[in-house]
């Protein structure tokens, strides 16, 4: 992953949640993930593909987590409603999305999100896509947002087109 590409994540994190929940954000210092060691209670999953595959995942510390998600929902939440999810879910697509608009002309879809929640889980890294840790806090706690991704030689959209041809 070209650490360039770092930055409009970095940018993407501190514009969504100054917007969304006028919260500052202070970063740590960026790193490779060399192992699975970190864990968390609370991450936001987007896919990314297109040009590039990989995936942004943002976690969270359950306390984090739900001071975080009430927040942005304007109520008070608990891990178990189902609009705490959707918070989450939501968050994490706002910075791959926002971030996605910088990312230099590139051809790149996200997924819908994906919300895991359990004390203590951990995403697996792919050893095909690297994921460089990014650090934040801010006044409700402390997360971090993990991004990998890939170019890939061809566009997926090439690749769908070619297989989806058929002569009868």
């Amino acid at each position: 992953m070209d650490v360039k590409c770092i930055n409009p994540f970095m940018a993407a994190i501190k514009n969504v949640f100054k917007t969304m929940l006028n919260l500052d954000i202070q970063f740590g210092k960026p790193q490779i993930k060399t192992q699975e060691a970190i864990s968390h209670d609370v991450s936001g999953i987007i896919g990314l593909s297109g040009e590039v595959v990989g995936a942004v995942i943002v976690s969270f510390p359950k306390f984090s987590a739900i001071r975080i998600a009430s927040t942005f929902a304007g109520v008070s939440l608990s891990d178990t409603d189902d609009d705490f999810a959707d918070a989450i879910g939501e968050l994490a697509n706002m910075i791959a999305g926002n971030a996605k608009k910088d990312l230099d002309g590139l051809n790149i879809m996200i997924s819908t999100p994906s919300v895991v929640i359990g004390s203590g889980h951990e995403v697996k890294n792919s050893k095909a896509v690297p994921r460089l840790i990014i650090p934040c806090s801010c006044v409700m706690g402390s997360f971090v947002v993990e991004v990998g991704m890939k170019k890939v030689c061809r566009p997926a959209s090439e690749v769908v087109e070619k297989t989806t041809e058929l002569t009868i």
